[in-house]
């Protein structure tokens, strides 16, 4: 395969805004165990659009200019770097590009199979080049074979929104049979979280979301859908409502995966005794405790609160083999990189419906 000397790739020219670029930038020579991966598709992931704006304060240093974003990279790999072909991978093989671009593998996080809490950490579209461009190069050893059968465009998705539900149900100590609350539900992670929880998992799901999701949710295989905008914020009758739903004792967990500080607040009032609340959405701008999180109230209700950061090679395989068989997949549109920055505009407005995937070719 010819490779060419330049390529494109889209950009954030003006980080703080909602400004995509695209650019022709030199095709990199993979180093020591690399490898180059022409890619062919890319998701486009909320996390995208908060490193883009510069608005999310947990990150410890403003994204820099003409910095490439992106993180759900599909594609097969070119080019072999010295030492590669010890993982396994070959000319042709096609593999995935996920939000951590590498972990260092010894820490105790690491061995513990939380790679997103490794401090050694690096990620992709964030001082690390990302995957809304045709080339990139990737750790050999780190990069994610992609099933055979299962397309780029339902594969993309997988790598950020489901691997990040699957480890986060994963926390959640459910069991087939159990009831989960999924907060967002009708969002690119909530509508994952509810199929890879209804039909990976065996739970009950009631979903929470804008009534305008509600078909999504309920064909994503929620047994029950909550519209938030019937309920006051300070979530009292939203919590007698969804203990009503969940045989009159409340959900056994609640996964969060929405970014608002409101859907936290109300979060452990929907749980029952002994339930789990998961944090997995980020909200932006200046950060809040959970509302309600009184030491008292956790205590008396025997409440768990854990966090829950993307996932590992093991979950990114368990929900690619999911997608492959059929059991999830992922409501998404694909449109050409050109339509990054409104695609980013669409997500600021809360106007999409499930995911967008770039045809980095189109």
């Amino acid at each position: 395969m010819e490779i060419p000397a330049t390529y494109k790739a889209a950009v954030y020219d003006e980080p703080g805004t909602i400004s995509t670029k695209i650019v022709e930038l030199p095709t990199p020579e993979p180093g020591e165990g690399q490898v180059l991966i022409k890619l062919t598709h890319s998701g486009v992931c909320h996390s995208d659009l908060g490193v883009m704006t510069r608005s999310w304060a947990m990150l410890p240093y403003p994204t820099p200019k003409d910095q490439v974003g992106g993180h759900e990279g599909i594609g097969e790999v070119v080019k072999l770097g010295p030492g590669a072909e010890r993982s396994g991978l070959s000319l042709g093989s096609r593999v995935g590009v996920k939000w951590l671009a590498t972990v260092c593998g010894e820490c105790a996080p690491c061995k513990a199979g939380r790679d997103g809490c490794c401090k050694k950490q690096t990620i992709s579209g964030y001082f690390a080049p990302g995957t809304f461009q045709q080339y990139v190069l990737g750790p050999a050893g780190y990069v994610t074979p992609i099933p055979d059968g299962l397309s780029a465009a339902d594969a993309a998705p997988m790598l950020c929104a489901g691997v990040t539900v699957y480890a986060a149900l994963g926390r959640s100590r459910t069991k087939p049979g159990d009831w989960v609350v999924v907060s967002g539900a009708g969002g690119g992670l909530g509508h994952l979280a509810v199929q890879v929880a209804s039909r990976g998992l065996g739970l009950r799901v009631v979903g929470v979301d804008h009534p305008s999701k509600e078909s999504l949710v309920r064909e994503s295989g929620a047994e029950h859908f909550v519209d938030m905008t019937k309920f006051p914020r300070d979530g009292v009758d939203l919590a007698a409502h969804v203990h009503g739903l969940c045989d009159g004792l409340g959900a056994h967990a609640v996964l969060v995966c929405t970014a608002s500080n409101v859907a936290y607040a109300q979060a452990l009032g929907l749980l029952r005794f002994d339930g789990t609340l998961v944090c997995v959405g980020v909200p932006e701008h200046d950060p809040e405790p959970i509302g309600g999180a009184f030491p008292s109230r956790i205590i008396n209700g025997s409440f768990n609160i854990a966090g829950s950061v993307v996932g590992n090679n093991e979950d990114a395989a368990a929900v690619l083999a999911l997608a492959a068989k059929g059991v999830i997949k992922c409501r998404s549109e694909v449109v050409g990189l050109g339509e990054l920055t409104s695609t980013f505009q669409k997500m600021h407005d809360a106007t999409l419906h499930g995911r967008v995937v770039l045809d980095l070719w189109a």
